[in-house]
């Protein structure tokens, strides 16, 4: 069938809306044998899947684990977590038993300019506006719990100061799940002796939080509770490091986290049943859903196909070498989704012209995907190209990639998932069984533990962005040392950079080398375990465009939503 990516008349929101959904508790009973009884309905179609039946499994072997991530994005789009939907739906069709783990969306790219994190045609996690939108809270609950601790410092400094805090070595912000610059950096409490200390501080996006990262990470109620209580908020005038605990935060907190930690159940249009929960981003945080959904789905399915954010750069690197280190798991392949349009950008082609077949520009900008494949190498395992098609994509503009992917020594099928479901995506779900049986990957991690914390920053910096060095100032110098001199030196890093480029300049297309990565700014994440390094210009509350998405979003007289994608 001749591809029809993006010329189907229909929206993904109008697709969405038009699907024939199972109820949830017929898909958990039917598809992954979960009864009722062991389910929170959120209405027909989502469902919270019980702890207490996910501590039933640990017995249970493993299923397979497919990593899907990508090559550097564009604006144009590379649908990485649609070839995720499409790449589950197409192992089902061939009579395995898969699921989907994914990420839940922020409302920040919602109403920004990114989009959704649903998938897209039909390939998508349905129902897509609830997901898009409120869908079972977790995201509110996060926001909660990170703002209690905020208050609860502040409402520390008012009566009294037992602790002996600095009010200006306060470390922990406030969060929401909007896009607002204005909130970056503000004073708080203001208007005299009944409102408090005035202080400097800001806002961060939620899904930067490090309780979003903890709420991701954390094994069960009581893993979460203890790596709560072990977030470093706040520094005494002596400079020691007050605990989310010295505060009495964690046990309101995690109390606010109790329903929100259990694993989301949806499905996609083809009843293939999926898990959405936790969205850190990966340009900013880890970029993974939650360990709890990834391990579940492992014992419930023989297939589990779970994206990481962004670019195999950025949520790549960070599923490999914070989630895997942190849990033993380990992907038995890793999907590298790739696009004629962003080789077409990666070789110097303006996004307006994208649908002119250009040989040349996609020449030019196969050294990206090339080195994408080489960094998945690095870490031991097997990559698969998966060539995600568009309508304007010419034969052979395909012909040209699928040669060079030859040369570079990995398969790369044509996935056409986006028109045709899981049938478009057969011949990649062949490619990926195919590549997991012949079980030549094994996971090497990047850096070992014992490294100091300033040459992990340096290691993936020149291993991963193919940078000559990186540049730190004596006072980020100084605050790594004081991290290792607190215990933390054992900890993997976490880079927060642009998701545009391998630099941290997001106009350098392409492979760039030799470039410097300059290291801003340095966070302990004490209770998630490890420490983000912010480099160039980075921002961990993002600002809308000059034409948010909001402004195309309403809501008719009957409540159908219109505008979200």
């Amino acid at each position: 069938m001749p591809a029809a990516q993006h010329i189907n008349p229909k929206s993904d929101i109008e697709i969405s809306q038009g699907a024939q959904k199972r109820p949830i508790v017929e898909v958990a009973r039917e598809k992954l044998g979960i009864a009722p009884e062991n389910l929170e309905p959120y209405g027909h179609y989502k469902a919270k899947v019980s702890l207490d039946y996910i501590r039933s499994l640990q017995d249970r072997p493993n299923g397979k684990l497919v990593l899907v991530s990508a090559m550097t994005p564009t604006t144009a789009g590379e649908g990485k977590t649609t070839t995720t939907v499409g790449l589950a739906d197409a192992l089902n069709q061939l009579g395995k038993r898969a699921m989907v783990c994914l990420r839940e969306p922020s409302l920040g790219p919602a109403f920004g300019m990114k989009g959704g994190a649903a998938g897209g045609g039909y390939a998508q996690v349905v129902p897509m506006e609830d997901i898009n939108l409120h869908f079972t809270g977790d995201l509110h609950a996060i926001t909660a719990a990170h703002n209690l601790l905020t208050a609860l410092i502040d409402n520390h400094l008012y009566w009294g100061n037992e602790l002996r805090l600095d009010g200006r070595r306060v470390v922990w912000r406030h969060v929401m799940d909007i896009n607002d610059r204005s909130l970056r950096e503000i004073v708080c409490s203001l208007g005299g002796v009944g409102n408090g200390y005035p202080r400097e501080t800001g806002f961060d996006i939620t899904v930067a939080s490090e309780v979003m990262a903890i709420f991701c990470l954390a094994r069960d109620l009581e893993d979460l509770k203890t790596r709560l209580g072990n977030i470093v908020a706040a520094y005494t005038r002596e400079r020691a490091p007050l605990h989310a605990r010295d505060f009495k935060a964690h046990g309101a907190m995690a109390a606010l986290l109790k329903e929100a930690l259990a694993p989301n159940l949806v499905q996609t249009l083809e009843g293939t049943p999926a898990f959405v929960h936790g969205g850190p981003f990966a340009n900013i945080a880890h970029g993974c859903n939650s360990v709890l959904a990834t391990t579940t789905a492992l014992k419930l399915a023989d297939y589990v196909v779970t994206e990481a954010g962004f670019g195999a750069d950025l949520g790549g690197e960070k599923f490999l070498d914070i989630k895997c280190r942190k849990t033993g798991l380990a992907p038995d392949c890793v999907v590298i989704v790739a696009t004629i349009r962003a080789l077409k950008m990666h070789g110097g082609v303006k996004k307006e012209n994208l649908k002119a077949e250009n040989l040349k520009a996609v020449e030019a900008g196969l050294p990206n995907l090339r080195r994408h494949i080489e960094n998945i190498r690095k870490f031991g395992l097997v990559p698969i190209v998966a060539l995600n098609r568009f309508s304007a994509d010419t034969p052979a503009e395909v012909r040209l990639v699928q040669d060079a992917c030859v040369r570079f020594g990995v398969e790369a099928p044509v996935a056409d998932h986006w028109a045709e479901g899981g049938a478009g995506a057969l011949d990649l779900a062949r490619t990926v069984v195919a590549t997991i049986d012949a079980g030549k990957g094994k996971l090497e991690l990047l850096y070992p533990d014992e490294m100091p914390l300033i040459e992990k920053i340096r290691t993936v910096a020149c291993e991963i962005y193919r940078a000559k060095d990186i540049s730190v100032e004596k006072s980020v110098r100084d605050q790594l040392a004081s991290y290792e001199s607190m215990g933390f030196g054992n900890l993997p890093v976490c880079i927060a950079k642009t998701q545009y480029s391998f630099a941290t300049n997001p106009d350098l297309k392409g492979a760039p080398n030799d470039h410097i990565v300059p290291i801003r700014e340095v966070r302990l994440a004490a209770g998630a375990e490890f420490v983000v390094a912010i480099c160039g210009d980075i921002m961990t509350m993002p600002g809308l465009p000059k034409s948010p998405a909001a402004n195309a979003i309403d809501v008719g007289p009957d409540g159908k939503i219109t505008g979200l994608f």
